[in-house]
């Protein structure tokens, strides 16, 4: 699992989430390293074993022909309280860390292998993790 080595604050302020206000993203939205890319249509955090669970997937569809990058990086801290525990008394403990995806960044990159092998494999990947995502290639547009 992707975690970073230390963090200068243990637990973060919520921001707020209002789909409306939701701006695309700016930054990482064009392939960089492969052919192919999974792109995000919607907005999520997605947790680190959510982005473990979709590299394994990835691996194993691609096997050892072709190569892949995960363009996001889990750094944000979530709390949790234990199950029922009533409303009050501070904020719950960290439980893991995650990555605030917008619509239009890259969350993985596939190449090394044939167009169907790398859809298959993304489109898999894709429905491991709580956003809507499209798979993207360089030969068509984005």
């Amino acid at each position: 699992m992707l975690i970073p080595k230390k963090v200068k604050f243990r637990k973060w302020q919520t921001q707020r989430s209002n789909p409306k206000a939701l701006s695309p993203e700016t930054r990482g939205t064009k392939l960089s390293f492969g052919a192919y890319g999974l792109k995000a249509e919607s907005q999520a955090r997605v947790k680190s074993t959510q982005i473990e669970s979709s590299r394994k997937v990835i691996s194993r569809t691609l096997t050892k022909a072709g190569k892949y990058w995960i363009r996001i990086f889990p750094d944000r801290p979530y709390t949790a309280k234990p199950a029922e525990v009533g409303m009050g008394k501070g904020k719950g403990d960290p439980q893991g860390y995650c990555f605030d995806v917008t619509p239009g960044r890259i969350i993985f990159e596939v190449d090394g292998v044939e167009e169907s092998v790398a859809r298959e494999a993304l489109r898999k990947a894709g429905t491991k993790l709580p956003v809507k995502t499209r798979v993207i290639s360089r030969v068509h547009k984005q």
